[in-house]
């Protein structure tokens, strides 16, 4: 026996065969319905996915919108709460600084009184009477 027993065209012929016979079963696997039912329900199960996927990310944005729309009104309260103790704290001060003006009238009016007292007792001592 030697290596070349099966000739060059006999081991060429067996090639093509097996080829022939690989490409028939494909075939014949291609056009089982039931490969084609399976190639449906994977592509109706890849739909109905992306279908969801859609669905999942429209309600991720409403959401985000959502909350967006939400620290937009909490930061315009936050605003309007700090406008408030802003001008709550200027009309505090302007009170503080009122109060302060009138004291310091009062104190300067007694003083005056007092010194205007003090200056009538010694004129009065000087004179006598």
């Amino acid at each position: 026996m030697s290596f070349q027993d099966p000739d060059h065209q006999q081991r060429q012929g067996a090639a093509a065969a097996a080829k022939q016979a690989m490409l028939q079963k494909f075939r014949a696997a291609s056009e089982d319905p039931e490969v084609a039912r399976r190639h449906a329900a994977r592509v109706a199960m890849n739909e109905a996915r992306l279908v969801r996927m859609a669905e999942r990310e429209a309600a991720k944005w409403a959401r985000e919108a959502e909350l967006a729309e939400q620290a937009a009104r909490a930061a315009e309260l936050a605003a309007q709460a700090q406008r408030e103790a802003e001008e709550a704290e200027a009309l505090l001060a302007a009170q503080n600084a009122e109060r302060a003006l009138l004291q310091e009238a009062e104190q300067k009016a007694a003083r005056d009184a007092r010194y205007a007292a003090r200056k009538a007792a010694k004129k009065e001592r000087r004179r006598g009477y």
